[in-house]
C-alpha cells in the first residue's frame, strides 16, 4: 500500500510543515532562558511546578523537572528504549497480570501525589488547614520512585498504541511482557537511586534525558493524532517513511510547550518555580 496521499503528502504541505517547525522552534528558542539548561528549564516549565524543595539539585540549581516529573519521564524514556529493542513492532497491550502491576504503579503515583499535595497546602497555609491529615511525610525518594512507576505505565500504553497506528505489518504480540518488566524495573530503579545521589555527573544527563522524554512522549501522541486526522493509519514500514507525521507531531508538541510557557510567564512574571504564598 502506498504511503502517499495526494492531499496530505504533496510538496506544498511538506513545505508548510517544515516552515511551521522552523518558525515555532525559532520563537521558542528566542523566548526561553539562554543556555542548554535554560532551554531544558523552558521545557520543564510547561509541564512541572519546578518547586525547588521538591527537586534534585546540581549545586544550587534545581533540575528542570521536579523529583516526581523527573522520575516519570526518565521511567518513560527507559521503558520506550527497552521496548524499541525487545518489543520492536509489537502492537498488543500488556497482559492482565502485567497490567495489574502497572495499575498499582498508577495508584501509588496518585496516593503519593495527593499526600504530597496536602502536605504542601499545610506548609504554605498552616493556620487554615491544620486538620488536613497526611499518611506520611513525603520525600523526594518516594516522589521519584512513584513517578517512575507512572512513567513505565504511560510508555507501556503509548508504545503499542503507536505501533497499532503506524505500521503496515505490526506484530500481534504484547509489547511489554514479564520478561520486559524484569529488565525495565531494575534499570529504572537503578537510575532512580543514582539520581538521588545528586552527583552532577548523574544529574546533568538525567536532566536532559527527562526533558527529552517530555518531547518524545508528546511527539508520539501528536504524531498518532496527525496520522489519524490525515487518514494515514498503518501505511508505514519504517521511521524514515514517517518523517512528515513525526515532524508534524514534534511541531504540535513544541507549539503546546510554547503556548504554556508564554501563558505561565504572563501569569507569574517569572521563569522560576510556581510562586507559593508562605
Amino acid at each position: 500500500m502506498s504511503i502517499n496521499n495526494p492531499r496530505w503528502n504533496n510538496k506544498l504541505v511538506r513545505i508548510l510543515i517544515i516552515a511551521a517547525a522552523v518558525i515555532i522552534l525559532g520563537i521558542w528558542l528566542f523566548s526561553t532562558p539562554p543556555g542548554l539548561m535554560g532551554k531544558a528549564d523552558g521545557i520543564g516549565y510547561a509541564v512541572c511546578h519546578q518547586i525547588s524543595e521538591r527537586s534534585f539539585h546540581i549545586g544550587d540549581r534545581a533540575l528542570p523537572l521536579c523529583a516526581r516529573c523527573s522520575g516519570m519521564y526518565l521511567g518513560a524514556m527507559t521503558t520506550l528504549t527497552c521496548l524499541a529493542i525487545i518489543g520492536r513492532k509489537k502492537q498488543n497491550f500488556p497482559s492482565w497480570s502485567v497490567s495489574t502491576i502497572l495499575i498499582l504503579f498508577v495508584l501509588a503515583f496518585g496516593v503519593d501525589g495527593a499526600n504530597s499535595y496536602l502536605y504542601l497546602i499545610k506548609s504554605v497555609a498552616p493556620g487554615a488547614v491544620v486538620n488536613i491529615p497526611n499518611l506520611y511525610t513525603p520525600n523526594n525518594l518516594l516522589r521519584i520512585l512513584t513517578g517512575s512507576g507512572m512513567g513505565v505505565g504511560l510508555a507501556a500504553i503509548l508504545y503499542p498504541a503507536f505501533n497499532q497506528s503506524v505500521w503496515v505489518e505490526a506484530v500481534e504480540k504484547p509489547a511489554l511482557t514479564w520478561k520486559g518488566m524484569l529488565i525495565i524495573l531494575p534499570v529504572t530503579l537503578a537510575i532512580d537511586l543514582l539520581v538521588t545521589t545528586e552527583n552532577p555527573f548523574i544529574l546533568y544527563p538525567a536532566a536532559f534525558l527527562s526533558v527529552a522524554g517530555v518531547i518524545l512522549l508528546l511527539t508520539m501522541v501528536y504524531s498518532i493524532v496527525w496520522i489519524m486526522l490525515t487518514g494515514q493509519e498503518n501505511r508505514y514500514k519504517n521511521l524514515q517513511q514517517m518523517w512528515l507525521p513525526l515532524l508534524a507531531g514534534f511541531t504540535i508538541a513544541l507549539l503546546q510547550i510554547l503556548a504554556i510557557d508564554l501563558l505561565r510567564y504572563w501569569l507569574t512574571g517569572t521563569w522560576g518555580a510556581i510562586p507559593l504564598v508562605s
